[in-house]
């Protein structure tokens, strides 16, 4: 790569008049793991991972084990441990070599990090070559405490699938202060996070939600591979009882004077209640969420 960010976010950039600022940041996307880094993430009990499924559909996955189970084992890969769970729907993606993002984010000290690059199943679960590794800044990162595990781990439900919203679900999106988000673009894919107030996500219908891009790092990864691959997937996580809700479909960025929103149109939900077995407490919102209307 001759530069840390692709034609999509560069277009981006320019866009906005950010090039130099974007510029100034790139020599942070690090091709390889720093030990401040490789501690970071052996301290998480969570890593969320977005790629394509063999379908084509994008999603984002949640992992999690006890502090250690995702590890840097050199300064180029990464290891986890136990894998998804047979039901996710990226299970089958991950059963040979795939393009993924990751992003290890910890509500404890409002600290994050991605990292993308190529999964293989290995013995232990997951084998990943890193090749694009960086911070970001807490902006719009809710604090919370962890309870800890459910001692049963994760529960033995049956995920819900379907096509559209449903009246809980919908209620649960506009209650949310944090989703994942996953895209896929030239370099590969990507996970990143966002935030804000409850309510920052407008569920307009059973299909369509929206919500404001907050002014952010000015790399514009997310959005730049929404230039050339509209696919995207959002993963909603209920932090007191570890249900997931993951969603499919596609996103386009709408300009609108001096903001900027994103659209996003469902094509396949999955409920899984429990799925997580962390517990969370109730959040201390970022003092740098704009005031929802």
């Amino acid at each position: 790569m001759t530069t840390a960010y692709h034609h999509g976010s560069l277009a981006v950039q320019a866009r906005l008049g950010v090039q130099q600022a974007a510029a100034h940041i790139a020599p942070s996307i690090n091709p390889g793991i720093r030990p401040v880094a490789a501690a970071f993430l052996e301290a998480q009990p969570m890593l969320v991972l977005g790629a394509a499924a063999p379908d084509g559909r994008v999603w984002a996955s949640l992992l999690t084990g006890a502090p250690g189970f995702a590890r840097a084992t050199g300064p180029h890969t990464v290891s986890v441990a136990g894998g998804l769970a047979p039901h996710d729907p990226l299970a089958e993606a991950l059963t040979a070599p795939a393009a993924v993002g990751t992003i290890a984010l910890d509500p404890r000290t409002r600290r994050r990090m991605r990292l993308n690059g190529t999964a293989r199943p290995s013995a232990r679960g997951l084998l990943i070559e890193a090749e694009q590794v960086f911070a970001n800044c807490p902006k719009y990162l809710q604090k919370r405490e962890l309870y800890g595990s459910d001692p049963a781990g994760p529960g033995s439900a049956v995920p819900r699938a379907g096509d559209a919203l449903t009246e809980a679900q919908l209620a649960a999106v506009r209650a949310a202060d944090t989703f994942f988000v996953a895209t896929t673009g030239p370099d590969g894919a990507d996970a990143s996070h966002r935030g804000g107030n409850p309510g920052f996500v407008h569920a307009e219908g059973p299909r369509e939600l929206l919500w404001r891009d907050y002014p952010g790092n000015a790399m514009f990864l997310t959005l730049g591979n929404l230039e050339t691959d509209g696919r995207a997937g959002l993963l909603f996580l209920d932090w007191e009882s570890g249900t997931t809700l993951q969603l499919s479909g596609r996103a386009q960025t709408v300009y609108r004077l001096e903001e900027r929103f994103v659209r996003f149109r469902v094509d396949s939900v999955v409920e899984t209640p429990a799925a997580s077995p962390l517990r969370w407490s109730a959040p201390a919102y970022s003092p740098a969420n704009p005031t929802t209307p």
